[in-house]
């Protein structure tokens, strides 16, 4: 079998490369550009910084492996960056790295496997794949700390059965041991949690260098109505958020809603936050057929799951949760086992 390895130059997807490599397989690297800035300049952090290139052309070197770079830079912008953008600008909380697997990862690299002449995607994220009667099922990844699982969870059958996550079986640690064996440079690199157009700033701060037009100021207001002071875009706030609101009212407050049409953050107290059940869209089923009833419930990459029950594009919390908004992921498991996923697109208390 030939398998298209996506390599970001971190130690996962370097050991997946050499995990198919010795069992037979034909392997060619592939690493992707996805961002430069406004000048032209390379990410200086996430995953995509000409260092991880380097490395991940150095570890294709040492397996003895052809490599490539692809140019989707394109792709990415119109598709993650712009989006990222628009949705900050209308008071949602997105996820980059959930659309960037979305709409450039998965689906240009499954889409161009023919020009490689390969069969299967392989990537390094801790997640498994497995075939079971017929039929591919995504469960969580051996290593539950590391789990990556909520990421994959908009994958469907037509993506899952070109896909294989060799890392998804081992611990992190044995990861970095088996990369330690073999010598791989990334062996013992660090994980960058960073988003790659952001980088090392706060995402407030690319906001205003890319897109300055979405900070439109409007007022802060108390859940009661009244004013409470203004802001300089509701840009700047995320449901929940406790930290640098602007006004100092001798006791806790949080950001419990932002209303994008007459841009005003409105502030309230913890038990404010409650949501009950959401509402979704986009929703996608890794196994093919629509689920509803009982589900644990996801809506953070590293968030814990909580009971809730499913019915078609609404969502009811067992117990009401804090701090969820629209605009963010929400993963469905049974057990380990990721049954889809969906974009939370409105909150009822």
């Amino acid at each position: 079998m030939r398998a298209l390895v996506a390599m970001s130059g971190g130690v996962d997807s370097s050991v997946a490369a050499a995990l198919m490599r010795e069992a037979g397989h034909d392997v060619l690297g592939v690493t992707l550009k996805l961002w430069s800035g406004p000048n032209g300049e390379a990410p200086t952090a996430g995953c995509c910084t000409v260092s991880d290139a380097e490395d991940a052309r150095r570890v294709a070197a040492q397996l003895d492996i052809p490599y490539y770079v692809l140019d989707y830079t394109d792709e990415f912008r119109d598709g993650v960056v712009h989006r990222f953008v628009r949705d900050y600008g209308s008071g949602r909380t997105p996820n980059p790295c959930i659309e960037c697997n979305r709409t450039v990862k998965f689906d240009r690299l499954l889409n161009g496997l023919a020009d490689f002449d390969s069969e299967v995607l392989v990537t390094g994220h801790h997640a498994r794949n497995r075939h079971v009667d017929g039929s591919w099922r995504l469960h969580r990844g051996e290593d539950r700390a590391k789990d990556q699982s909520y990421v994959l969870s908009m994958l469907t059958q037509a993506e899952l059965s070109r896909i294989r996550l060799p890392v998804g079986e081992l611990t992190k640690t044995a990861v970095r041991s088996i990369a330690a064996e073999m010598g791989l440079r990334t062996a013992d690199k660090p994980e960058s949690m960073d988003i790659c157009f952001v980088g090392k700033r706060d995402y407030r701060g690319f906001l205003r260098d890319a897109a300055p037009e979405v900070f439109e100021p409007g007022p802060l207001v108390a859940s009661d109505g009244t004013e409470l002071g203004s802001h300089d875009g509701i840009v700047g706030f995320t449901v929940g958020q406790r930290r640098g609101l602007g006004v100092a009212l001798g006791e806790p407050r949080f950001v419990v809603r932002i209303d994008s049409g007459s841009s005003t953050v409105v502030l309230g107290r913890r038990d404010e936050l409650a949501v009950a059940a959401v509402g979704l869209d986009q929703l996608t089923w890794t196994e093919g057929a629509p689920f509803s009833g009982q589900v644990m419930a996801q809506y953070r990459a590293h968030g814990e799951p909580v009971p809730a029950t499913l019915h078609d594009d609404r969502l009811l919390f067992a117990e009401p949760q804090e701090a969820v908004a629209p605009g963010q992921t929400v993963a469905f498991y049974d057990g380990d086992r990721v049954l889809g996923g969906g974009l939370i697109s409105e909150t009822f208390v």
